[in-house]
């Protein structure tokens, strides 16, 4: 594995900068789904109380937190895409209205060129 992969994962999931085609949005956010989902199915298939519900429990609890802070980078990338401020992000955070957020990032096409926020889609700015 090169240099290169572990430090384009960590600007992917962690930083703010650059811009995130429409495809790179959502398979990026399946995986935080996936990476969350997967502590809190294990938490339910043992036994409540024992040491291992509450290691599960705490590994879930950190899952949420990484992924609390990958879906907000990866929506300000996607926005960056579009031209829009990664202050929209903060939409995502308002019930219901979170929905329609996420289809229209999943859906509505970037600018085509250069934009303030980078010169390329799916790259740092």
């Amino acid at each position: 594995m090169s240099q290169q992969q572990p430090s384009q994962l960590v600007w992917l999931f962690f930083r703010s900068s650059g811009r995130l085609s429409r495809a790179a949005y959502f398979l990026g956010g399946l995986l935080v789904a996936i990476v969350q989902a997967f502590p809190l199915y294990r938490f339910t298939l043992v036994p409540e109380g024992t040491p291992e519900s509450e290691t599960w429990a705490m590994v879930f609890f950190l899952a949420f937190v990484a992924s609390l802070w990958s879906n907000i980078a990866l929506a300000i990338k996607r926005l960056h895409d579009l031209g829009r401020p990664g202050m929209m992000a903060l939409v995502l955070f308002v019930p219901v209205i979170s929905i329609i957020a996420f289809l229209a990032l999943c859906l509505f096409p970037g600018d085509p060129g250069p934009n303030r926020y980078g010169a390329r889609t799916n790259a740092p700015g």
